[in-house]
């Protein structure tokens, strides 16, 4: 196992938008881009900042627009932001972003309760993103949740999720990020959805996206890295969860992530000193301890 390690991976931040959008008290505007800032001056260089979702379901997103505009660009970053339909794209285009997700779930339950649509409506819905916003010069990213198991439907086909990715995919996104959405998945069962997807996807056109629920993350992203997945989205401190997915709380940890990769010798261009602090500033602006491993241990951890 993991007898080739690469020399690096890509973490995509989820902090400022996976990461707050569960959060019950509203978060200040000027304290997200304190985030978002923090976090890109650790390192990180792929940062989901904020969602143009209708403030009626999520309303912590309901200063997308201010967000952006607040926010001091630094170059080398890429700036994304999830957006639902054709009224989210302009808002992004409006935003000056570079980047933009779609999201569907694999689960028809799920994806309704998700977005009050069913998969055949959503997957409408993004002929008003993905090529309007290919050609406006975006990229576009993919998502594909609840693979690994559903709150409401219990176990998913993964066909179902790689016929969705292959769509998303031949629609033009460049990437399709894969959810645990719930973190119900083991490492045998990451292998075999992903043996499952990489016999019709490449591995560079994949991303990993695992809740941390049951402090399994770390490992199904151990059976990832062997399968030749370089792509990982995280969050800072573990910030996050779904607000449709009951119990789902806390992403795979930023610095839980390139603590682990740093010290298999894998680069990920994060500071771990950095992007602890930038931990601190997420529990500040939420109020609550945050569950990162490396978070509550402290920096003095990172000194090896």
């Amino acid at each position: 196992m993991l007898d080739a390690l690469p020399e690096s991976v890509s973490l995509y931040e989820v902090a400022p938008r996976d990461g707050l959008q569960n959060e019950a008290s509203q978060v200040a505007t000027h304290a997200k881009v304190r985030l978002i800032e923090a976090l890109v001056d650790a390192g990180l260089r792929r940062v989901e900042v904020t969602s143009f979702v209708s403030p009626k379901w999520v309303p912590q997103m309901a200063d997308a627009d201010q967000v952006c505009q607040m926010l001091e660009r630094k170059p080398g970053v890429t700036y994304s932001a999830l957006v639902p339909n054709a009224r989210g794209l302009r808002r992004a285009l409006a935003g000056k972003l570079d980047e933009v997700a779609v999201f569907v779930s694999a689960s028809e339950t799920h994806n309704r309760k998700n977005v009050n649509k069913t998969i055949a409506r959503t997957l409408k819905a993004f002929e008003g993103v993905i090529g309007p916003a290919i050609e406006a010069g975006l990229r576009v990213r993919g998502y594909v949740s609840t693979l690994w198991g559903c709150p409401y439907e219990g176990e998913v086909d993964p066909e179902a999720g790689l016929r969705i990715a292959e769509e998303l995919l031949g629609r033009g996104c460049y990437q399709v990020s894969l959810g645990d959405t719930i973190g119900v998945g083991t490492p045998l069962q990451t292998r075999r959805i992903l043996e499952h997807f990489l016999e019709r996807i490449p591995p560079e056109r994949l991303a990993l996206h695992l809740h941390d629920t049951r402090g399994t993350a770390l490992a199904n992203m151990l059976v990832g890295l062997e399968l030749g997945i370089r792509d990982f989205d995280a969050a800072v401190a573990g910030l996050g969860g779904c607000p449709y997915a009951p119990g789902a709380a806390g992403n795979l940890a930023t610095e839980d992530l390139a603590y682990t990769l740093a010290g298999m010798g894998i680069a990920t261009g994060v500071d771990l000193e950095r992007v602890w602090q930038a931990g601190q500033v997420a529990e500040a602006i939420v109020g609550r301890k945050l569950p990162g491993k490396v978070h509550q241990a402290g920096v003095r951890s990172l000194a090896r």
